[in-house]
């Protein structure tokens, strides 16, 4: 197809710019990308990570990922912001979520959010209550469980039995690069940035917490901004819509020449992030080996391979040799240190109420799915007692809980930076073709 002239002097700049920087190092400098060595806060290298993912993990995930269980996310994409009325919002076709029809959806995924409400049997004196109580104790009874439920959440969820919430294929609506910029973009990123703010009476709890927070919502920008610049549409026209890797956008981001030294510990942050997510779900492997637990769609062959696969991911997540110790953040005086998990808890739930503000739909989506998975991986490592009742015989019923939403959130959401530590491995690929 031959491009027209305004396109072809834009990707000849975009060339020039690219090759410019890249021949203006010697020969034998390493690449901007190619962060290497120990991560700070963490007993772990980058090399160790970039091995595991994209050896050993990213490919079983992907799979797991592209199962109907996983696939499919009920979310409102109309709820109002609220925090701030001016609210642009993005006219473009790239930036529209097309939902599903009530028919693109498993039935057994329809009907499995009751799955995972709580529910009340007779094998413990309080459940005793749910069969001779009135039915507005009952729903009191309901209304403490799921109050108990909001206060061990470091998100906040959408309601999925609203009118308004609807399911999404993630297949069919991936994240890339729609043209949702400017302003409007900077300003949700400065609201997140700007929950950044703990008080304490300890200065190292408050320093370590406000850190580990700062690397956490800076690795998340970084994992969505490698999305971004590795499905970039390249070529948009009446015949076809075209997204590819834009090595210049990348080099935008996290080049250490254009971004004033930042860019190398953005990526940095990023395996931070990776870490965080990693630990999480290896935490998580006793709930989900609960024989109760199913990944239900209403296929059962499909659902108990589905479910071997999960434990397998897990399970391997579990062997990885140099985990983060979540433990070293919150040292010292207990009250403190409550009170300091608090406030990230907090803040963190501010956040999701942000992604309401983001002005293309797309963008909203996952966004609210990523910052929702991250949430739910706080979530696990901030309930290490819980989640040992569950391997507990004489405990009636456990503390620890997923919803459905919580479980699809958390493995799309490490499906995401795991993406994008081996889309590294491609730019870097990418850029060394210039040297």
């Amino acid at each position: 197809m031959i491009m027209s002239v305004g396109r072809l002097t834009v990707f000849a700049a975009l060339l020039a710019s690219i090759m410019q920087v890249a021949f203006s190092r010697g020969a034998g400098d390493r690449c901007f990308c190619q962060v290497t060595g120990n991560l700070d806060d963490c007993a772990c290298d980058v090399e160790t990570i970039d091995a595991f993912n994209n050896d050993q993990l990213f490919p079983k995930l992907q799979k797991l990922l592209e199962s109907d269980y996983f696939r499919f996310y009920k979310v409102n994409l109309d709820k109002p912001c609220p925090f701030w009325t001016d609210n642009n919002q993005c006219g473009m076709s790239s930036c529209a979520v097309q939902p599903c029809s009530p028919n693109e959806v498993p039935e057994g995924i329809k009907s499995s959010n009751h799955k995972y409400k709580r529910r009340f049997k007779v094998s413990h004196p309080m459940d005793f209550l749910t069969v001779v109580c009135s039915e507005k104790t009952r729903e009191a009874l309901q209304n403490w469980n799921l109050h108990d439920d909001e206060a061990e959440r470091f998100c906040v969820i959408d309601d999925v039995e609203s009118p308004d919430a609807q399911y999404v294929d993630l297949l069919l609506n991936p994240e890339r690069f729609t043209g949702y910029k400017g302003p409007a973009a900077w300003q949700i990123w400065n609201s997140i940035y700007e929950e950044n703010c703990f008080k304490g009476k300890s200065f190292v709890n408050w320093r370590l917490g406000k850190r580990a927070f700062y690397r956490l919502i800076s690795g998340l920008h970084s994992s969505i901004n490698i999305h971004l610049s590795a499905r970039y549409l390249m070529d948009d026209n009446w015949f076809q819509k075209k997204w590819s890797h834009n090595v210049s956008e990348f080099q935008q981001r996290f080049d250490s020449e254009l971004t004033a030294g930042e860019g190398p510990k953005r990526l940095r942050n990023l395996y931070f992030l990776y870490l965080i997510e990693l630990r999480a779900l290896a935490k998580a492997l006793p709930f989900f080996q609960q024989s109760s637990f199913q990944l239900y769609t209403g296929q059962p062959r499909k659902d108990q391979a589905h479910k071997e696969l999960l434990l397998e991911v897990l399970r391997l997540a579990d062997t990885f040799p140099l985990h983060f110790n979540e433990n070293s953040l919150f040292a010292g005086d207990e009250k403190e240190a409550g009170k300091l998990k608090e406030d990230i808890r907090l803040s963190f739930k501010n956040i999701s109420r942000i992604m309401d503000c983001v002005g293309c739909f797309k963008c909203r989506l996952w966004g609210k799915l990523q910052t929702q998975g991250l949430g739910t991986a706080l979530k696990v490592l901030f309930s290490r007692r819980q989640i040992d009742d569950l391997t507990k015989p004489n405990v009636p019923r456990p503390a620890f809980q997923l919803n459905r939403q919580e479980i699809v959130s958390i493995f799309n959401a490490f499906g995401r930076i795991s993406t994008s530590i081996k889309e590294l491995k491609n730019f870097r690929s990418m850029l060394a073709d210039f040297r």
